[in-house]
């Protein structure tokens, strides 16, 4: 079980974000004039801006602020009339775009909580979420959307559950995550905050979403912020890079964010030298190590951008630091600094109070799991959720991730931070993508291993060794190595399955 008993509280003595209207509740901070419920923020919107461009779904449907609510307060009728109440869960299944979008609000309306199912997700893991969430209501991919008379619940208050998210699985089964309104809320003004997004920006906000809307990402610092800040989501689909570079001016997008993996693959696109990107002010990365010059790449390819690092989690809602842009080259191995609504601290795994478990506290931290008292009590202690993250704290207050406490290497008595070893790896010659595990050795405990992936060139295995050996001890230096041709497994967030590789690698025998 988790403790927190020797958690240190990160100082925000030099934290950039400002803190006004933020006060203590329990000691727990809270915006103050927030809306306080989604329905709020939509309903602001709609009354300001009726026929502005709310979302857009590439090559099919666009809706107008008005044209949401109305469809939406249908949807939210159709699916009283099946029965449907304030409380119970309604799964949402449908591809990212227009109908995803009205099915969240629409359940959101009817006083019930969305259920956002990865799409990606084989039929025995929908059967189990849809199961756990107990829901009423399944609006699977083939499944029409419900249509009613208009009916909006306005009996909401900011502590209800608005929806579930569920985490990726990866150490097991997955677990739903409870999302209020106010924490909705409160990170759509983390990343006002956070980024700098001005309050007027209204139209001038258009989000390219090109990441999974089932994910918090996607739906609450794309959509949502969107919606927020009176903006346009603009809804990718699928991931086509081609299309991505033509919708960048095409649609005028002024603010995009993805995995560095895409970014790195983005840049190396002739087509994109060519590419109109006068109108995008701010680009957002997060999930995976970057290197420094990928990062100095991203500012030379789109100068009129503010380039940030985002980090965060499902059961923060989405955001919890930011890198911002004066500080993303120099400090590209950071995360950043914690946002306005939260408290980070560290519980200390070792001799160094600055290196330790990542914790937080704050109003879009979830309270608890759905259904999960043993991991509640595992993860969530003295009102501080456990990431799981080992971070190291520098003393400006930025948050360095060193790795996942499960994923940190023990060769011989040496702990090794795999992120370490892959933020070098991918800085290599031609590779595109990389992971590091631990392989099993008699002796050693534990050796370090690579998988990595390059697109469309060949990898010089020796090369890429000498470039880490500028950078890493020896004893770093992966001594397994397994290139592969196809891109490597990732979650819709886009971090790395390592448990899959885990299954699946065959190491073959020691470089050295």
């Amino acid at each position: 079980m988790a403790t927190s008993q020797a958690v240190i509280e990160i100082p925000r003595r030099h934290n950039p974000f400002p803190e006004t209207g933020v006060s203590q509740r329990d000691g727990v901070p809270h915006y103050d004039g927030l809306p306080e419920t989604l329905l709020d923020l939509l309903r602001a919107q709609v009354d300001a801006r009726p026929d502005s461009e709310a979302v857009v779904e590439l090559g099919a449907q666009r809706l107008t602020y008005r044209q949401l609510w109305d469809r939406a307060s249908r949807v939210a009728g159709g699916l009283r009339a099946s029965g449907v109440r304030p409380g119970d869960r309604v799964a949402v299944r449908y591809p990212a775009g227009v109908n995803w979008v009205l099915a969240f609000w629409g359940t959101v309306m009817a006083g019930a909580v969305a259920v956002a199912v990865n799409t990606r997700s084989a039929q025995p893991e929908v059967e189990f979420i849809l199961s756990d969430a107990g829901t009423a209501v399944d609006l699977a991919a083939d499944a029409p959307l419900p249509d009613g008379e208009p009916h909006v619940h306005d009996d909401a208050a900011a502590g209800d559950v608005a929806a579930l998210f569920y985490t990726s699985g990866t150490t097991g089964m997955p677990k739903g995550v409870p999302t209020t309104h106010e924490a909705f809320v409160t990170n759509a003004e983390n990343m006002a905050r956070g980024l700098g997004l001005p309050r007027d920006i209204g139209e001038d906000l258009r989000t390219l979403i090109s990441v999974p809307l089932f994910h918090v990402t996607g739906c609450n610092s794309q959509l949502l912020t969107a919606a927020y800040l009176g903006g346009t989501a603009v809804i990718m689909p699928s991931l086509d890079l081609a299309e991505l570079i033509s919708t960048l001016s095409g649609e005028r997008i002024s603010f995009m964010v993805t995995v560095p993996a895409v970014y790195a693959l983005l840049l190396r696109r002739e087509d994109f030298g060519g590419a109109d990107v006068s109108s995008v002010r701010w680009v957002g990365y997060g999930g995976a190590p970057i290197e420094p010059a990928l990062v100095a790449s991203l500012k030379r390819a789109f100068p009129d951008a503010q380039v940030f690092n985002g980090y965060g989690m499902t059961e923060t809602a989405s955001l919890m630091t930011v890198l911002p842009d004066g500080d993303a080259v120099e400090h590209a191995d950071s995360v950043g600094y914690a946002v306005p609504s939260v408290r980070l601290g560290v519980a200390p795994i070792g001799d160094d109070p600055a290196v330790g478990e990542l914790v937080v506290r704050g109003a879009n931290v979830t309270s608890g799991y759905w259904n999960r008292p043993e991991a509640d009590a595992a993860t969530i202690v003295d009102g501080w959720l456990h990431t799981g993250d080992v971070v190291r704290v520098d003393e400006a207050g930025r948050v360095r991730i060193i790795d996942r406490i499960k994923d940190i290497i023990n060769r011989g008595g040496e702990n090794i931070s795999s992120i370490e070893v892959e933020t070098a790896l991918v800085g290599a010659p031609g590779v595109a993508e990389a992971a590091v595990i631990a392989v099993a050795d008699e002796v050693m405990g534990e050796k370090v291993g690579a998988v990595i992936h390059a697109s469309g060139v060949q990898v010089d295995v020796d090369a890429v060794l000498e470039h880490c050996r500028g950078q890493l001890a020896d004893f770093k230096i992966p001594q397994y190595v397994v290139v592969s041709d196809q891109p490597l497994p990732r979650n819709p967030g886009g971090k790395l399955l390592k448990g899959r590789l885990r299954d699946d690698v065959e190491w073959g025998q020691p470089l050295r």
